[in-house]
């Protein structure tokens, strides 16, 4: 298996990228080819003492960064590590794309390189989040901030077939991101994504509202991306400042700086059970092969998963299993 890795995405480009790469492909027995500037790439190669034949290097002289506008950036820099990534998957030299990039910019070239998946109008963005009874899974983070009611449905189905061979729960219910949870709250154009559901082969449950993302009421959670991109924001925010706070206030006296030695451990598992870097990335499902989109902010630990993120819906060929429910559920 070959997956192309763009180098030069995120905050702490191309070090930890280069980095995870090295933990990832030792780990986990896969080929990586690192995308973009080539001299840099090699210094760290060197740095990091990594001599084996697992990790080729291909050159992008341009990088699309995070604040540039993404149709614009994909179409003026042909050369970045984007689209010379992207370009690679499409002529069959790699089976997954990653990157921690400009996530506008990586579904648009994504979706011009790739195309989307018969059946399938827009990719969407979706994504594991914690809950109180393990995990979900909410479709779309970003992708797509207004989208028809049909494209909703076919996020609905693909999450489906996600959470069903990817996380490992069959018949995955599903619930409508809404401002209440009976059937005639919201807005038409929600009302008209209910009435779809509720017609569709899915296990559909209803609406849901913003309180329950981190209850595990359901097992995905469908949404435009505007309503998505806001919510994850918030969640990721609400995350960091609980930590700042518990680190505030326990270590502020002696006696809760002995209360945080005594509570060591569980406080390690409630960091580990929030921290996106144990999820890896998110994938853009509805694009023509597997593609990952990482954090801004990923460590090493993070580069890591979403590698293997990316070798799993490979080797269960996720995609062939999305076209076959796209002609069932409908």
């Amino acid at each position: 298996m070959r997956i192309i890795v763009d180098a030069m995405g995120g905050d702490y480009a191309p070090d930890v990228v280069i980095e995870g790469v090295i933990a990832a492909v030792k780990e986990y027995n896969i080929e990586v080819v690192l995308v973009g500037e080539e001299p840099r790439m090699r210094a760290l190669l060197q740095k990091f003492k990594y001599n084996g034949n697992s990790i080729e290097l291909r050159s992008a002289q341009e990088v699309i960064e995070m604040s540039e506008p993404a149709a614009t950036s994909v179409r003026r820099k042909r050369d970045s590590s984007i689209v010379v990534g992207l370009d690679l998957v499409r002529d069959g030299y790699g089976d997954a794309f990653f990157s921690a990039g400009n996530t506008g910019a990586v579904v648009c070239a994504a979706t011009l390189s790739l195309r989307t998946l018969p059946g399938i109008e827009r990719p969407g963005i979706g994504l594991v989040l914690p809950t109180l009874k393990g995990i979900s899974f909410i479709i779309d983070v970003g992708a797509n901030i207004d989208p028809k009611p049909s494209q909703l449905l076919q996020y609905g189905i693909m999450a489906d077939v996600y959470t069903s061979h990817i996380l490992n729960k069959p018949n995955p219910t599903v619930g409508l991101l809404n401002v209440g949870e009976e059937e005639a709250k919201g807005t038409d154009f929600v009302k008209q994504t209910y009435e779809l559901f509720e017609k569709s082969q899915l296990n559909f449950v209803g609406n849901v509202e913003g309180r329950d993302l981190f209850s595990g009421k359901c097992d995905i959670i469908v949404c435009d991306g505007f309503v998505g991109n806001v919510a994850l924001k918030v969640s990721e925010s609400l995350a960091e400042t609980l930590q700042v706070f518990l680190k505030r206030y326990i270590l502020k006296d002696p006696l809760g700086k002995l209360g945080a030695f005594l509570l060591g451990r569980s406080l390690l598992k409630f960091k580990k059970e929030i921290d996106y870097s144990e999820y890896g990335g998110a994938p853009l499902l509805g694009v023509n092969s597997v593609v990952i989109i990482g954090h801004g902010r990923s460590n090493v630990k993070a580069i890591k998963n979403a590698i293997r993120t990316a070798k799993e819906e490979v080797e269960r060929k996720f995609n062939e299993k999305i076209l076959e429910a796209i002609k069932i559920k409908e």
